[in-house]
């Protein structure tokens, strides 16, 4: 009795710990199909807060913005992040450390230093507060991430599988892109979604490193929140598709191909 009293009691736990979390999306979701303009009270069913959404050149440009940046951070974070995790892991043990405390400093350090040390560094080399600005800001606090993840991966490696692959007659560059990197994919991919979760959601740094007529969909959204815009809902509920849908593809993919792979 006691056991199932204790299962039942976990369950019950576990389903109000999902209910809170996941809540508050569901409300959004349901209340961007909403007839009027409350935000507490359904009114019928209705596309107008998306049509809003759709014809409103702010918010279609603040899109634009952010799936460019969180795009352009992603590749080039990921790139620059994979090739010094794969550097640092042939690197002298004392160097290695100490470039690795170093790369957790941006993780530990909250936003709003990082948001404010950028905003001071910009501002000393006389940059002008914009888009690329913002570009830059963004790729170099998703590198770190990048690095994070796929040094892991590079730990778990055989040390000899490179100079396994020049002795085999594979140019350096070919040992890189044909044995290492495949060996590390899985960490390669965590980090760039890591990297372009954390751009595309990122609202303290950008908020402090970008300029006037530049914004993402968080600063679109803090400046729509001071009032009521239903179609705030309509832009949540676009992200959350957007997200929901690239984390099964990403999920689906790799189960595919080992079915493949197994009838193969």
């Amino acid at each position: 009795m006691e056991r199932k009293k204790t299962s039942l009691g976990s369950k019950i736990l576990l389903g109000l710990t999902v209910l809170f979390f996941y809540l508050p999306i569901l409300y959004i979701i349901v209340f961007s199909f909403n007839g009027s303009r409350s935000l507490t009270h359904l009114d019928g069913f209705s596309l107008q807060w998306y049509e809003k959404m759709f014809s409103d050149r702010t918010m279609m440009e603040a899109i634009g913005t952010t799936i460019f940046v969180a795009a352009v951070s992603t590749i080039v974070s990921t790139i620059a992040g994979t090739l010094a995790a794969i550097g640092l892991s042939r690197s002298k043990k004392i160097l290695r450390s100490i470039v690795e405390q170093i790369n957790n400093l941006p993780v530990m350090n909250p936003e709003i230093v990082t948001a404010i040390g950028l905003l001071m560094f910009f501002s000393s080399l006389s940059i002008e507060k914009g888009l690329g600005t913002m570009l830059l800001a963004h790729i170099m606090f998703c590198t770190p991430y990048v690095i994070l993840s796929v040094t892991p991966k590079l730990r778990s490696l055989d040390p000899n599988l490179a100079d396994a692959a020049l002795d085999l007659g594979a140019t350096p560059l070919q040992a890189l892109t044909k044995v290492i990197v495949p060996q590390i994919m899985p960490g390669i991919i965590s980090g760039a979604l890591i990297a372009f979760t954390m751009s595309f959601d990122d609202f303290v740094i950008s908020y402090f490193v970008t300029g006037n007529g530049v914004n993402n969909i968080s600063i679109l959204v803090y400046t729509m929140s001071k009032r009521v815009n239903p179609s705030i809902n309509a832009l949540s509920t676009l992200v959350i598709v957007i997200i929901t849908v690239s984390l099964a593809i990403i999920n689906v993919v790799p189960i595919l191909r080992e079915k493949r792979r197994a009838k193969a």
